[in-house]
């Protein structure tokens, strides 16, 4: 049994979460450049065992595609290719930078270390994206 990643796909940075082993918890996992992805999973998933594939799946508040929803169909068809033995879903990430912003402050950042560490918020919220997914297994 593998790992599920979460994708929260940005135009400049992604967010990454993970599983444990058991998939019980969902883990931040890193924030990269999105322009470097593919080649990140490409290593990634060689040294640890990943069996689904996890993509915020971006709308607006009623429902509607916004700016990055075509992005996000995008990159699933690519990791479709890149990754074929690997199930692909995408789970609705309305409200995760808001609650990934609520959990920094919750854990007590400060307002100026929530400004310098933007990469946080990614992470966090991928995390939020796979609980998501998790609860809704």
């Amino acid at each position: 049994m593998g790992r599920v990643i979460a994708i929260d796909l940005g135009t400049k940075r992604t967010g990454l979460a993970v599983t444990d082993i058991l998939k019980i918890t969902a883990n931040p996992l890193e924030t990269i450049e999105t322009s470097k992805l593919a080649d990140y999973l490409t290593q990634y998933f060689k040294n640890e065992d990943v069996e689904t594939i996890v993509l915020g799946y971006p709308k607006s508040l009623d429902g509607t595609d916004n700016q990055m929803t075509p992005k996000v169909i995008s990159l699933k068809s690519r990791l479709s290719k890149l990754f074929p033995d690997k199930k692909l879903v995408l789970v609705d990430e309305r409200y995760t930078s808001k609650m990934a912003m609520q959990s920094m402050i919750a854990m007590g950042s400060k307002k100026k270390d929530r400004k310098e560490k933007a990469g946080n918020l990614d992470k966090i919220s991928a995390a939020i994206i796979l609980q998501t997914y998790l609860e809704q297994l």
